[in-house]
C-alpha cells in the first residue's frame, strides 16, 4: 500500500469495466442508468463476452453516440466457467494501460443505479484515504419487487459493483480468475492483505434488475460457491459456522447445504487457487469473526 498523502484527490476521474454475456434483456436499463450519473466516467469500457444475442448491437449503438464507452467482442472462454467473466475484466483493463485514472470499477450488465451513486462514492473515497475498495448495498428482484440482499454487510462489496482506488486494484494485481467464481471476494482479502479499507454503504442501494433464479439453479450456485469457498482457503471451522447460521433462514436451507456438499466434496477432491499466506491471512480474520461473534453471543 503506498503512502495515503501521496494520493491526489483533485482529480476524482473514474472508469469503468463490464463483461457482458446474452444480457439483452437488462444491458440497456445499465446504459442508461450510467448516462444518468451527475458524474459520469471518463472510460467505459463494455466487453462482450461471446453473446450470441443482441448485446453486441444495443452497446455499439450507445458507443457510437457517446465517445466515453468503448466496445470490445471477445471469444468467451467456454472451458474456464466463471473465469470467462475475470478474463474479459482483464482485457478491459488492459486496454486502459496508456489512460489516466483514480478509480476503477466493475459494474455487471444487469445492475441500475440511482444518479448520485458515483459522485457520493466519490466523496466517501475523498473522506478517507485509506479506502481502497467500496460499493453500494445489492437489492435482488424477487417477485417482482425489490429487497435488499440477506446477509449484506458494511465490510464486504458485492463484486457486481465493486470500485477501486487505483492504488489498491494495482496493488492486488486485479482480479484472480476462479474457476467456479469467488474473484470479487478474493478482491476484498488482498485489499485488506494489504492494508487497505474495504466497506460498503447502506445508503447508496443498486438494484439487480434480472429476477432470482429457480430452486434448481440456486441450489448448483450454492454448490459451486462451496467449492469457490474451498479453493480460496476458508477455514473448515468458519464455514460450518457460517452455513449454520444460514440454515435458520427457512428459504435458505437447502441452498446451505448445498454449499456445504460443495465445500465438502472440493475438501477431498481439489486443488487450492490461492497460496500459503493468503489462506493465513483468510483464516486469521475468519477466526477473529468467530470469536467476536461468540463473545457477543455469550453477552446478550
Amino acid at each position: 500500500m503506498k503512502d495515503p498523502s501521496s494520493q491526489k484527490l483533485d482529480d476524482p476521474s473514474y472508469v469503468l469495466l463490464t463483461a457482458a454475456f446474452n444480457e439483452e434483456a437488462y444491458i440497456e436499463e445499465t446504459i442508461r442508468s450510467v448516462l444518468a450519473q451527475v458524474r459520469l466516467p471518463k472510460i467505459w469500457v463494455i466487453v462482450s463476452d461471446g453473446s450470441t444475442d443482441r448485446t453486441d448491437e444495443i452497446v455499439r449503438g450507445y458507443a457510437e453516440n457517446h465517445s466515453f464507452i468503448r466496445f470490445i467482442r471477445r471469444n468467451k472462454d467456454q472451458h474456464r466457467g466463471f473465469a470467462s467473466k475475470v478474463f474479459a475484466l482483464r482485457a478491459a483493463w488492459q486496454s486502459l494501460s496508456l489512460e489516466t485514472y483514480q478509480f476503477i470499477g466493475h459494474l455487471d450488465a444487469d445492475i441500475a443505479l440511482e444518479p448520485s451513486y458515483f459522485a457520493v462514492l466519490s466523496k466517501k473515497f475523498a473522506e478517507e484515504s485509506t479506502l481502497g475498495l467500496a460499493g453500494g448495498w445489492f437489492s435482488e428482484k424477487i417477485g417482482g419487487e425489490f429487497r435488499l440482499s440477506r446477509g449484506s454487510s458494511p465490510a464486504s462489496v458485492p463484486g457486481a459493483l465493486q470500485m477501486f482506488r487505483r492504488e489498491c486494484y494495482e496493488d492486488i494485481g486485479g482480479l484472480l480468475p476462479i474457476e467456479y467464481g469467488g474473484e470479487d471476494w478474493y478482491a476484498e482479502v488482498m485489499a485488506r492483505k494489504c492494508r487497505w479499507q474495504v466497506r460498503s454503504f447502506p445508503a447508496l442501494t443498486v438494484r439487480h434488475l434480472r429476477e432470482s433464479g429457480t430452486a434448481d439453479s440456486a441450489v448448483r450456485y450454492c454448490y459451486r460457491q462451496g467449492i469457490a469457498d474451498y479453493s480460496l482457503g476458508s477455514h473448515p471451522l468458519f464455514e460450518f459456522a457460517k452455513l449454520t447460521r444460514r440454515l435458520v433462514w427457512r428459504p435458505y436451507v437447502i441452498g446451505a447445504l448445498a454449499r456445504l456438499l460443495g465445500f465438502i466434496v472440493a475438501y477431498f477432491s481439489r486443488e487450492r487457487m490461492v497460496g500459503p499466506d493468503f489462506v493465513a491471512f483468510l483464516r486469521k480474520e475468519q477466526m477473529a469473526r468467530l470469536w467476536s461473534d461468540s463473545v457477543a453471543l455469550s453477552k446478550s
